[in-house]
Order: structure tokens, then sequence, then C-alpha cells
């Protein structure tokens, strides 16, 4: 396998994005819904990102999109603005091979160039290899919910890890 390139997403890898997304949708517990998404439902999550001068990247293995990445607004009211949740979405193939690590890593030094403060990772608390890659970057846990969701007929519990930046917020 040749390195794991990191690039800006664009509108043509939706297709594949959607793909990846489908599928961690249908087989896993890090996303919390049961039914896929359309393309269409993927265009205006990115137009959203775009339109906020939040990052898409996508990982980019053998010319394959092998991941991709984000984050946006935790909540969006105005004094939340230091604040971003990040996703980070790896194809089943490429999974174990380092993508996640890259892409976190470039979803943090992103988020150090916006002046984010606090960055926030929802995890399932079954994803024991997503929880640990967040550790190993300092992220700490700072919340766990119990039995919020509901999935493949059993009862999820939710963490929510929390990275933060150095930073000095602009003045309003």
């Amino acid at each position: 396998m040749n390195d794991i390139k990191i690039r800006d997403a664009q509108e043509d890898d939706l297709p594949r994005i959607l793909d990846i997304y489908n599928d961690v949708i249908v087989n896993t517990t890090a996303v919390y819904s049961e039914q896929p998404h359309t393309l269409q439902m993927r265009k205006d999550w990115y137009q959203d990102r775009v339109n906020n001068n939040f990052p898409v990247f996508v990982a980019i293995i053998d010319g394959d999109v092998a991941g991709f990445c984000s984050f946006g607004h935790f909540r969006a009211w105005p004094c939340y603005r230091y604040t971003a949740e990040l996703s980070v979405y790896v194809e089943a193939s490429y999974r174990g091979k380092g993508v996640s690590k890259i892409m976190l890593q470039s979803l943090i030094a992103r988020a150090k160039q916006m002046n984010i403060h606090a960055l926030l990772a929802g995890i399932s608390a079954d994803n024991e290899i997503s929880i640990n890659l967040h550790r190993s970057f300092g992220f700490e846990e700072v919340a766990h919910f119990k039995e919020v969701g509901y999935k493949f007929s059993r009862w999820l519990d939710l963490k929510f890890l929390e990275l933060i930046l150095s930073n000095t917020p602009k003045a309003i």
C-alpha cells in the first residue's frame, strides 16, 4: 500500500463518502442512525460545512478515498464558536492501517489554525479503538451518557471526549 495522503474533499468525492458513511450506519455503532443516507443528504452536509468554513478531508490510498473526516458546530449558538465536534470514518478494508490517526492529526492542525479552543468527539462507549485513538492525542473523557442510543436491539452508551487547544479568542 502506498502512503496515505490527506486533501480537502471535493464534491465529486461525495458518492464515495456516502458509501463509507452508509456502511458505518448499517454495520457499526459509530453513528446512531439506522437508515442509510441519500446522496442529497451528504451534499447538504458537505455544503453546510463548506459554507461555515469547516474542513472536510479525505484520506487517499492508491487513488481511492479510504476515509473522510470533518468537524463542525458543537452547538450553533454564538458562545460555542470556539468549540467544534469532529467525526472520523474509515472504509472497512482500510481500518487498522493508520488512516484514522493521520486524519485526526489533520483535524487537530486545522482546528489550531482556525483558533478552535475545544474539540469534542462523541464516541459510542463500545468503540474502544476510537476511544483509545483519541486518548493517544490527549483527548480526555468528560462525559459518559448511559443508554442514550438504541441500535441492533440493544442500548448504547455514548462517551464525549475533549481536547483543549491553546489559543486566544478573537475580540467580539
